[in-house]
């Protein structure tokens, strides 16, 4: 082993029994941190500059795969939104035509639940899949995952009827359920609660990020006027190979900070350190039921439920049918993907602006917040109360601004994570939100009922309109709680 540099020597003032990291592992119990068992009991300074380069090294192995990785969960889940317009609804049978109306109407609730079976997949996921992330080796796991999940993504291709995209979707979510809980899960674990917030809000960007990129794939792909398959199959398939790559890089994915691969012995006892001064457990091997108590009677937990369903309630609806409603505006096709821009640039602007503010003003989240949901009430009422005629300017705008949204649930995270300490009741915060997550998603696909689209489809409109004012209600009576 490389001898450590002058400056590591100095990093730590700690007891020689303590010095050895691989010492010290091999002989934690379940009951004890890992932490614990390779930097003591007893907390030691550390050197501000070594601080400074383990969180520049965390940062540059953790965050920008993170965003790729969530960038690609709202990828895979969003293309379903072109893919029908790309001749899936057709070709998969997502819509019958009911001719008992006069004039007779298109019955898309068949594009409803496809929708909403990939986050019943979710759903049935989230106990396994955290039991797995809690209990085993963090990197195997994922990695094992993510590369299952990739080759149902490209599976898609391969499905001929809507019954086979059921059972897709639902499988999919499935799978996927491994990552919010996770990232959720390795950001808690690595970064004090100060540096958290901006974390948090870098690779939840993706969603922005990824609307905007993944707008511009599918704009490419509209291109294609022949080939061997259809070009809603070529985009599933791009989908899954991307996930593919993301799934080689979770395999180098360390199990906690205290083993870092890439720091140094020295740099793995700081980043131990770091989050001692926030009473943070790194990983805990066993599930602690004293804290699942705690967590079952913290108000805060079900607060941050709430927040996290009603924002969600908005992502449903967006990822599943956000062009297919621009369309209805009077937009063609591929205006309707482009439009898809504005929504995804406001929703990454709106995201890092308020992880920046929140990481440097004190007590403004629940602020951020509440400011946030304004645009989004503000949308729908312009989407439900305007005029829906050819190239209608009105309810484009409304539909761009309630991207803000984004912002809405990356704070939502940030105020739930952070203000829990301990591994088991982090993982059971994780599991509310996630559970909040699905419940949003499902609910909103559910709103839009294509028969009521003469009337600017109020169910949804007007139930996001109640869910917001009530969010704004709650942050009201809560502000003291966080």
């Amino acid at each position: 082993m490389a001898a450590p540099r002058p400056d590591e020597k100095a990093a730590t003032m700690a007891p020689t029994s303590h010095a050895d990291p691989a010492s010290c592992t091999t002989s934690v119990s379940l009951d004890k941190d890992i932490a614990i068992g390779l930097v003591g009991e007893h907390a030691r300074e550390i050197d501000p500059e070594i601080e400074a380069r383990v969180l520049r090294k965390i940062d540059w192995f953790l965050i920008p795969a993170m965003i790729v990785g969530y960038g690609l969960v709202y990828y895979d889940k969003a293309i379903l939104g072109s893919a029908v317009l790309f001749g899936m609804t057709k070709d998969l049978s997502l819509s019958t035509l009911n001719t008992s109306t006069n004039p007779p109407t298109t019955n898309t609730s068949r594009l409803s639940w496809a929708t909403s079976l990939f986050y019943f997949g979710m759903l049935a996921g989230l106990y396994p899949m955290t039991f797995a992330l809690q209990r085993f080796n963090l990197g195997r796991i994922l990695g094992g995952v993510v590369i299952l999940w990739a080759l149902i993504c490209m599976l898609t291709a391969t499905v001929t009827n809507h019954q086979g995209l059921y059972a897709q979707r639902f499988f999919l979510g499935f799978v996927e359920s491994i990552i919010p809980t996770g990232f959720m899960t390795i950001v808690s674990s690595y970064y004090t609660q100060r540096e958290q917030a901006i974390r948090q809000s870098w690779w939840f960007s993706s969603t922005g990020l990824f609307t905007i990129i993944g707008g511009a794939l599918n704009y490419g792909f509209a291109q294609i006027t022949s080939g061997a398959l259809k070009r809603w199959q070529y985009i599933y398939l791009l989908a899954g190979c991307l996930t593919l790559l993301f799934g080689i890089w979770c395999f180098f994915i360390p199990n906690s900070c205290a083993e870092a691969w890439f720091l140094t012995p020295t740099e793995r006892i700081v980043a131990v350190e770091r989050l001692r001064k926030g009473a943070t457990g790194v990983r805990c091997q066993k599930i602690k039921v004293s804290q699942l108590k705690e967590a079952a009677t913290d108000v805060k937990l079900y607060l941050v439920f709430l927040l996290m369903a009603s924002a969600y309630t908005v992502n449903g609806a967006v990822s599943g049918f956000g062009p297919l409603i621009v369309s209805t505006f009077g937009w063609s096709t591929l205006e309707s993907i482009l439009w898809q821009f504005p929504l995804g640039g406001l929703c990454l602007f709106s995201i890092l602006l308020c992880g920046y503010l929140s990481s440097r003003i004190p007590n403004i989240r629940l602020i951020l917040l509440a400011a946030n949901c304004l645009p989004v009430i503000a949308g729908c009422v312009m989407i439900w109360k305007s005029k829906w005629s050819y190239h209608a300017a009105a309810p484009v705008a409304g539909y761009s601004i309630i991207g803000s949204f984004g912002a809405v649930v990356s704070q939502t995270i940030v105020v739930g994570m952070s203000n829990v300490a301990g591994a088991t009741k982090k993982s059971a915060m994780a599991a509310a939100i996630f559970v909040a997550y699905c419940v949003g998603n499902i609910v909103g696909p559910q709103l839009i009922k294509s028969q009521d689209k003469v009337l600017h489809y109020p169910q949804l409109w007007t139930g996001l309109i109640i869910w917001y004012v009530s969010v704004l209600l709650q942050l009201g009576s809560s502000s003291g709680m966080f």
